[in-house]
């Protein structure tokens, strides 16, 4: 673990998730009292329409993934978690589900119509990296939506900062909002990939009632 960021390197992140995998749905139920799956339909609902082919980044086990299904969308989940991943495809064998690193997707440019991220970016060691990976498999005027907790550690605290004033508007992101769940301990970050030839001076934050 880096004492300067309190994070564990990429290796000791994944061995972690490995070894928490049996007992992660039960940990998210308990933490939440059940409402990290509510958090998680809402985020689908923000981002995916009918017919949508879908991105789920950091999937884990899986349940964002399935919310993004029931929404319409055509979902394949991402992780780099063998074990999580185990757990995904047997509550869902019908999705696809890919072993893969999110600071360097496995797919081609372009692929996505919607992408999500749940609870997923603060273990990422680089975030812009990550933001930029998941730019590059968006379409044009794709929807992006992270679902995070607030008050993240480390290199992560200054979250909002890098998302709403820096990173996004580089990165071609438009129609920046986010709404806070919980009191505000969590928080759904949205944005739709630029169009071609569209006005980057939409990029700014806006908060949902």
């Amino acid at each position: 673990m880096s004492v300067e960021t309190g994070r564990l390197p990429a290796e000791g992140v994944r061995a972690m998730f490995d070894r928490i995998a049996p007992v992660y749905d039960a940990m998210n139920r308990t933490m939440t009292a059940g409402l990290d799956r509510r958090w998680r339909r809402l985020t689908a609902e923000a981002v995916v329409r009918p017919g949508d082919v879908v991105l789920d980044a950091c999937c884990g086990t899986g349940d964002l993934a399935i919310a993004c299904a029931r929404a319409g969308g055509r979902v394949t989940g991402v992780d780099f978690s063998e074990r999580m991943l185990e757990r995904a495809r047997r509550k869902a064998p019908e999705l696809e589900w890919v072993a893969g690193d999110m600071l360097s997707l496995p797919f081609a440019d372009a692929s996505f119509d919607a992408a999500t991220v749940g609870f997923g970016v603060r273990n990422v060691d680089d975030l812009e990296r990550s933001l930029r990976e998941l730019r590059r498999v968006l379409r044009d005027g794709g929807r992006l939506g992270i679902l995070e907790i607030t008050r993240p550690r480390g290199l992560l605290a200054p979250f909002y900062r890098f998302w709403f004033d820096g990173v996004v508007p580089l990165l071609g992101f438009v129609e920046v909002r986010y709404r806070t769940f919980a009191g505000g301990i969590v928080a759904l970050h949205t944005a739709k990939t630029e169009l071609l030839g569209s006005d980057p001076g939409r990029s700014g934050r806006r908060q949902t009632p």
